[in-house]
Parts: C-alpha cells; sequence; structure tokens
C-alpha cells in the first residue's frame, strides 16, 4: 500500500505548519477506504483470505469494506462470503455462508509497520459452528498478517530527489508514538528528523 498525493500533501503542510518534532498526520477514513481498496481489495472488489476467484468449493473473501471508529478502535465493516466444501462429481458438498462482518482492531506502530493487535470480529447477529469458526479465523489472521509498511512510503515520500534541486532529504529517528481512531479520522502522532544535506 502506498500513500496517495492526498495523504502526502497532508503529511507535507503538517510538517511545515508543526513547529514542534511531532506532526500529526491526519487521514480521513474515506480516504483510508479508497486506498484500502485499491491496495487490498483487488480482485473484482474482493480481498480473498483464502483460495482464489477459480476456486469453486473452497474460497473465502471480503467485499465492500467501509471504514470508521468505535469507541476509540478501528473498525471495518464488510461482506464475508465463503465455503469449505469438497468437490463431489462436480457439486460442492460441505458449509458456506455469506454474512455481513464488523472487524474492530487497534493499531500500533512497531517495527516501521503498523500492525493490528486487540482484533474482534463480530457476525452483527448471526450464529453457527461455521461462523464461529470463521470469526476465529478471521481474528488470528488479521492480528497475524496485517501489516502496513508506514516507514518505507514515509521515507520514500520525504527523502524524495527534487528535480535540480542541490540538496538530498534524509529521514532519521523516525517514531509513531501514537495512533488514534477518532470520530473521522485515524491521526497518527509521527516524529522525526527531516535532515537536508
Amino acid at each position: 500500500m502506498t500513500l496517495r498525493s492526498g495523504v502526502v500533501l497532508s503529511l507535507l503542510l503538517g510538517i511545515f505548519a508543526e513547529p514542534s518534532h511531532a506532526v500529526e498526520l491526519v487521514i480521513e477514513y474515506g480516504a483510508l477506504q479508497r486506498i484500502v481498496a485499491q491496495e487490498l481489495f483487488t480482485q473484482e472488489g474482493r480481498k480473498y483470505v483464502r483460495g482464489n476467484r477459480t476456486a469453486r468449493c473452497s474460497f473465502a473473501y471480503l467485499e465492500n469494506p467501509r471504514i470508521d471508529a468505535d469507541r476509540g478502535r478501528l473498525r471495518i465493516q464488510a461482506r464475508f462470503t465463503g465455503r469449505t466444501a469438497a468437490d463431489l462429481f462436480g457439486a460442492c458438498i460441505g458449509l458456506g455462508d455469506a454474512f455481513d462482518v464488523s472487524i474492530t482492531a487497534t493499531p500500533y506502530y512497531h517495527d516501521g509497520l503498523i500492525g493490528f493487535r486487540d482484533v474482534s470480529v463480530d457476525s452483527l447477529g448471526r450464529g453457527g459452528f461455521y461462523i464461529r469458526r470463521v470469526r476465529a479465523a478471521m481474528t488470528q489472521s488479521l492480528s497475524r498478517d496485517f501489516q502496513y509498511h508506514l516507514f518505507e512510503d514515509v521515507k520514500r515520500t520525504l527523502e524524495q530527489k527534487i528535480t535540480s534541486a542541490p540538496y538530498v532529504q534524509n529521514l532519521k529517528d523516525f517514531q509513531v508514538p501514537r495512533i488514534r481512531a477518532t470520530a473521522k479520522a485515524l491521526v497518527l502522532t509521527l516524529e522525526f528528523e527531516l535532515v537536508v544535506k
């Protein structure tokens, strides 16, 4: 996932407007939703969490992501469709379902990455054996596998060579001490030095 031009502009304006070493990067949920849809939901608007679009009997995917906040945590609402079945003589025999899910998580920064912890997956009132297994698998997968390479994107953006400029920029001491999910946006507090040589 890469930072888009609106996010980059917000970051650069924050750098020049903020007199201290801390900068707040504010990513409104509409922009975050478009970035997630473009970068993660890449197969006909779907994010496959198992199998792919050619798997007829064994697949699972999320689609139609909507992002906001729920009591200070990031919330992703999406439609889950999945099937765990065997192909017997051209017929899929097994379990499957489609339902809405609400995923809440606390984003945190570590080793240059943004990850999720305290992940909770709610099937919005739906229950049953298959749905409980799906919720447990998604909780484990999102806690373990979701990673956004924030440091790489910020470094690439801030160290980008300006054509014909007689200097270069060098990003140092990058940290993200705080991430907040407010009512309207995800707010990251960035601390760093940008050295111009």
